[in-house]
C-alpha cells in the first residue's frame, strides 16, 4: 500500500479519558460504518487495498488522551476528502467522549515531485553541453548562485556576510527575508527564525545600531517587543499592510527602511517595551542628520544600511512608581466580582513566577504585569475562560496542558508560564509557552 498510496490523512483527536490504540481503531471502524455507503466503507476499502492500515499514536496527560490518526489512501482527491471528513463524525473513543479534527491531507506524490525537480536541476547543470543554455539563462543562474552563496550564518542563524563587521544591523524574521534583502544589496541582515529572540542575536544588538524590519502582523509585533526587552533596539521598520518582508520589491524595501521610526516613539511600543525582566531599554539618538533617497541607494551599493534617519527629539517618558497594596504573606489578592480592576503589581514577570510557584495558584496578568485575577490552580482553566478582561500573561503553578493552550489562543493570551511544559498535539503560534526555568535562566 505504501508504494501505491497517493494521500495521507492526518487527523488529531482528544479524548476526555484514558484510551488505548485499539479503542481508537475500533471507533474509526465502528462509527464510520454505513455512514458513506458500501463504496466508501473503510473495512471494504482496506480489503480492496484502496486504504492502508490505520496508524495511531496516543499520549496521556492529566487524565486525557491526545494523539494522531494516519490513514494512507489511493483514492482520488474527492473520495479521500470525503472519507477524511467522515472521521470527524467520531464522538466517542472507548468509554470516553472525544473529538476528532483532520489537520491536513498530505500528497505523497509531492515528495516524488521534489525528487524529480532536484534531479532535473542536476541534469540541467551537468548533462547538457554549455552551448545549450542561452545568455539570459546563464546570467540568471550566475546571479542566483551569487545570492545564495552570500548568505552566511551567525551563531547558527541566517545572516548576511556583513553582520559581524557592520556598525548597523537589520533584524528580520526568517531566512527568506535575509535572502530578499541580499537580492537588493543589503548584506547586514540577520534572522531570528521565530518569535523567540535568541540570546546570540540579543547580545549582537548591544554594540550596534539595530533596526527591526518586520512583517506588519502579530508575529512581527511579538519579535519587536521581545527584542526591546532582551536586546538594544533603536529603530522599527514595518512592511506594508498585507505584505511580508520577503514579498517586497526593491522600491518598497527602500521606502520602508527610509521611513523607519525610533523604537521609543513607535506606536504602542513605549508601554510594552518597558515590561522587561530586569532588562534596560535604550534611547535612540536625539539629533540625527537627515538623509535623502540618494543616501539610501549609496548604502545599498555598499552592502550596509546605515542607522541615521530623519527623526525628531525622542520624548522621554517618565512615570511614578505604582504602589502595591500590602497583604500578609501567602494571602492572594481579593477578587472583585463583576470587575476586572488591577489587584496587585509585580515589578517583573520573574517576580510573579517566583510568587506563584509552589503556591498552588494561578495568576492572570495584563501587559503592565498587574494582576487582573488570581485563583487556585484547580480553577485556573475556568478563571481564564470566565475572565472579563483578557490577560496578557497567565502564570500557573502546574503543567501547561494542550487544553489550556487552546483556550489561551481562543481568548488572545500572548504568553503562558508554568512549572512544566506538557505534550502538545499542536501548539498555536500566537501563544508563547515558557517554564519557570526559562524565566530564571
Amino acid at each position: 500500500m505504501e508504494d501505491t498510496a497517493k494521500y495521507l490523512i492526518h487527523a488529531d483527536f482528544l479524548a476526555d479519558g484514558v484510551v488505548e490504540r485499539s479503542d481508537v481503531v475500533g471507533a474509526v471502524f465502528g462509527q464510520t460504518e454505513g455512514l458513506l455507503g458500501d463504496d466508501l466503507d473503510i473495512r471494504g476499502l482496506q480489503q480492496s487495498s484502496k486504504l492502508g492500515r490505520i496508524d495511531v499514536e496516543v499520549h496521556h496527560e492529566s487524565g486525557q488522551s491526545v494523539g494522531e490518526i494516519t490513514i494512507a489512501s489511493s483514492l482520488d482527491r474527492v473520495e479521500t476528502a470525503t472519507l477524511a471528513a467522515a472521521l470527524e463524525a467520531i464522538e466517542r473513543i472507548g468509554p470516553s467522549h472525544a473529538a476528532v479534527e483532520v489537520g491536513r491531507i498530505e500528497d505523497v506524490r509531492a515528495a516524488k515531485r521534489r525528487g524529480v525537480v532536484d534531479r532535473a536541476k542536476e541534469l540541467l547543470a551537468t548533462a547538457f553541453d554549455e552551448g545549450v543554455m542561452d545568455s539570459d539563462a546563464i546570467l540568471d543562474e550566475v546571479r542566483e548562485s551569487i545570492r545564495v552563496e552570500d548568505i552566511t550564518e551567525y551563531a547558527g542563524y541566517p545572516a548576511g556576510p556583513n553582520v559581524e563587521t557592520s556598525d548597523a544591523i537589520i533584524v528580520v524574521e526568517g531566512r527568506s527575508d535575509v535572502l530578499t534583502l541580499l537580492k537588493y544589496g543589503v548584506k547586514n541582515a540577520i534572522a531570528v527564525e521565530g518569535t523567540n529572540v535568541p540570546e546570540a542575536v540579543a547580545d549582537l544588538t548591544i554594540d550596534k545600531t539595530v533596526t527591526a524590519f518586520l512583517d506588519g502582523d502579530r508575529g512581527g509585533d511579538l519579535i519587536r517587543r521581545e527584542l526591546a526587552q532582551v536586546g538594544d533596539l533603536d529603530y522599527v521598520a514595518v512592511a506594508p499592510d498585507d505584505k511580508s518582508v520577503e514579498d517586497l520589491s526593491r522600491s518598497e524595501v527602500d521606502v520602508a527602511l527610509r521611513n523607519k521610526e525610533p523604537a521609543e516613539t513607535y506606536e504602542g511600543s513605549d508601554a510594552e517595551a518597558a515590561i522587561t525582566d530586569g532588562s534596560t531599554t535604550h534611547a535612540s539618538p536625539v539629533d540625527v542628520s537627515a538623509r535623502n533617497s540618494g543616501d539610501v541607494a549609496a548604502e545599498r551599493n555598499s552592502g550596509d544600511v546605515a542607522s541615521e534617519t530623519p527623526t525628531t527629539a525622542a520624548e522621554n517618558a517618565s512615570g511614578g512608581a505604582q504602589a502595591a497594596g500590602s497583604s500578609s504573606e501567602g494571602d492572594p489578592p481579593a477578587t472583585h466580582a463583576g470587575t476586572a480592576q488591577p489587584m496587585a503589581v509585580g515589578e517583573t514577570l520573574a517576580d510573579h513566577v517566583a510568587a506563584v510557584v509552589g503556591s498552588d495558584r494561578t495568576r492572570l496578568l495584563d501587559e503592565s504585569m498587574v494582576v487582573i485575577e488570581e485563583a487556585s490552580s484547580a480553577d485556573g482553566f475556568e478563571t481564564l475562560c470566565d475572565a472579563e478582561t483578557v490577560p496578557h500573561v497567565v502564570v500557573l503553578d502546574g503543567e501547561v496542558t494542550q487544553r489550556l493552550v487552546d483556550l489561551a489562543a481562543q481568548r488572545g493570551v500572548a504568553e503562558i508560564v508554568g512549572t512544566d511544559r506538557g505534550t502538545f498535539v499542536k501548539q498555536p503560534t500566537s501563544v508563547r509557552v515558557r517554564t519557570r526555568e526559562d524565566i530564571s535562566s
